[in-house]
């Protein structure tokens, strides 16, 4: 069998990593596959970029050519908007391609137009990173028994705190038009699972749970003293480790939650014993207040930094409100090293309460803060969470449990097309 991997980059941004990831455990298993890219950041000279100076050009231009037209509407919904409205040639290229089965990831932000999506031939497998593919411009929105993705986008259900023209319905109703020809869905998580089955675009298409991948191999558990000292870290502190608070613009991501979660916690503990530290971002030109001394790690880009991040800390935060199934509750776990998180969405497959690390009452910061006492109170019971994470690790997402379920997917969509 022979599959191609479509993502608009392979490493840059949390659902290519995820595609990225995927190629790689393919290719390891050997599965033949290629991946191809709008914007290319790694070295991996397998993957197929933009070609020349004016391919390079184009994928620069083509994101920021799109969000033009997404100004022309006000609306309340921070998260990203993209219409996808740009035609390519790419369509022809995947239908000429030796593929035997086209596996979509993350190709809004212009990758390729919804039209050119509809004129896709080859059988297709679509993994989905979020809830475009079913919503109309957005990336995130609400979930409940309202939402437009569930009733179909109408003049009727506009939100009236919007304003300019109505472009996730227009987006909506061209997903509708374009795509026609039912393609089986790949979801990391059973709550986006839930929501593509009950919205208007995909409720009769064919829907399968796979997590995401993860190389057990370098998301290991590695020596505390010897990951701390690699990364300049103090050896006599409990560390509290979380991701770019930057984040704290978008209420999805609940940093509210969580500085609230903290300060109920420095009202339990000492807080000259703890350290928090951050990645993904650099110190800002104004901090926030946490209540504990903070250590600002910047961008980790690096698979092995990373993983001797998770190694150095005693436990892992994840305060979303609303997530897929993300990579940074799923790769600190295979390094042993507890999560909390809120019990609600994706986060529910990503930790198990009480074994692999703590739920919480969904945004209720006290039990958060009552979760984050719990694991770092008791070394023994830290210990048992880290093991019994660690062995989950291997049971669902290393490779060798995902690509399996991948290949039988990409087998049953090339039945369904009578290939």
């Amino acid at each position: 069998m022979s599959v191609l991997l479509v993502s608009q980059a392979d490493i840059s941004g949390g659902a290519a990593r995820a595609a990225y990831r995927l190629y790689r455990a393919l290719l390891d298993n050997g599965a033949e596959s290629r991946m191809k890219v709008r914007s290319k950041k790694s070295d991996d000279w397998t993957v197929d970029g933009p070609d020349g100076k004016l391919g390079k050009i184009s994928s620069l231009l083509r994101p920021a050519l799109g969000a033009l037209a997404m100004r022309l509407q006000k609306t309340a919904n921070v998260n990203l908007h993209t219409g996808n409205w740009l035609p390519s040639a790419w369509a022809g290229k995947l239908n000429v391609s030796a593929a035997k089965v086209v596996n979509l990831h993350w190709v809004a932000g212009e990758t390729l137009s919804i039209e050119d999506i509809g004129r896709i031939r080859k059988p297709v497998v679509w993994t989905l990173h979020d809830m475009w593919p079913f919503c109309g411009a957005e990336h995130f929105t609400a979930d409940d028994e309202t939402a437009r993705w569930r009733l179909g986008y109408s003049r009727a259900n506009r939100p009236a705190t919007e304003g300019g023209l109505d472009l996730d319905r227009l987006v909506w109703q061209r997903k509708r038009r374009a795509w026609q020809r039912p393609t089986h869905i790949v979801s990391p998580s059973r709550w986006l699972a839930d929501c593509a089955r009950k919205s208007a675009l995909f409720r009769d298409w064919p829907i399968s749970v796979i997590p995401y991948v993860l190389d057990t191999s370098i998301y290991q558990p590695l020596d505390r003293a010897f990951s701390r000292q690699a990364l300049g870290l103090p050896d006599d502190r409990q560390i509290i480790l979380f991701g770019a608070i930057g984040g704290g613009r978008d209420p999805r991501k609940g940093y509210d939650l969580l500085l609230e979660a903290l300060r109920r916690l420095a009202l339990q503990v000492d807080t000259q014993n703890l350290l928090c530290v951050m990645f993904g971002q650099s110190t800002p030109q104004h901090p926030p207040a946490l209540p504990f001394p903070t250590r600002w790690m910047g961008h980790v880009h690096d698979d092995t930094a990373l993983a001797l991040l998770y190694n150095a800390a005693d436990v892992t935060v994840v305060p979303s409100r609303q997530e897929n199934l993300p990579q940074t509750a799923t790769e600190p776990q295979a390094c042993g090293c507890p999560v909390v998180a809120f019990d609600c969405t994706g986060l529910r497959d990503a930790v198990a309460h009480r074994e692999t690390g703590y739920l919480a009452r969904a945004f209720d910061a006290e039990d958060m803060a009552e979760g984050l006492r719990w694991i770092l109170d008791d070394a023994d019971r830290r210990g048992a969470l880290g093991q019994s994470a660690r062995a989950r690790a291997l049971r669902l997402w290393a490779p060798e449990a995902v690509v399996p379920q991948y290949l039988q997917v990409y087998e049953a969509a090339i039945a369904a097309q009578g290939g």
